[in-house]
This record gives C-alpha cells, sequence and structure tokens, in this order.
C-alpha cells in the first residue's frame, strides 16, 4: 500500500509542532496564537501542500441545509 503523507509533508508537520510547543506558531491571517494541537497540524499539511509534497486534499465540511 502506498504512502499517504510523504517525508517531507512529515518534516513540515515536525517543524509547525516544534513552534506550536515553543509558543511561536500564528495563525495566517489574523496572527492570533495557535492553541489547538490539531489546528498546528492543519497549518503544517496546509503548508506542505503548497510546497508541493504528497498529501490527500483536505476533508469537506458538511454543508448546512
Amino acid at each position: 500500500m502506498p504512502r499517504k503523507y510523504s517525508k517531507k509533508s512529515q518534516q513540515k508537520v515536525e517543524k509547525v509542532m516544534h513552534e506550536y510547543k515553543e509558543g511561536k506558531l500564528k495563525s495566517g491571517r489574523s496572527g492570533k496564537k495557535v492553541k489547538s494541537r490539531k489546528q498546528a497540524i492543519a497549518i503544517g499539511l496546509s503548508e506542505a501542500r503548497r510546497a508541493g509534497a504528497k498529501i490527500p486534499p483536505p476533508k469537506k465540511k458538511p454543508r448546512a441545509r
């Protein structure tokens, strides 16, 4: 079975998590400090996507009716 996430993406997430643990990770537009672990991982994955790493597309949120 092929890898779901590339080595490059793992390195990006690792770097972002390190920033998060030091309390230096800021969110993109608002610039506020990131407080949740899930949000930190999402930031790392989106950065890796922009860098062209092999990552499955983000999950779609169900639409409210």
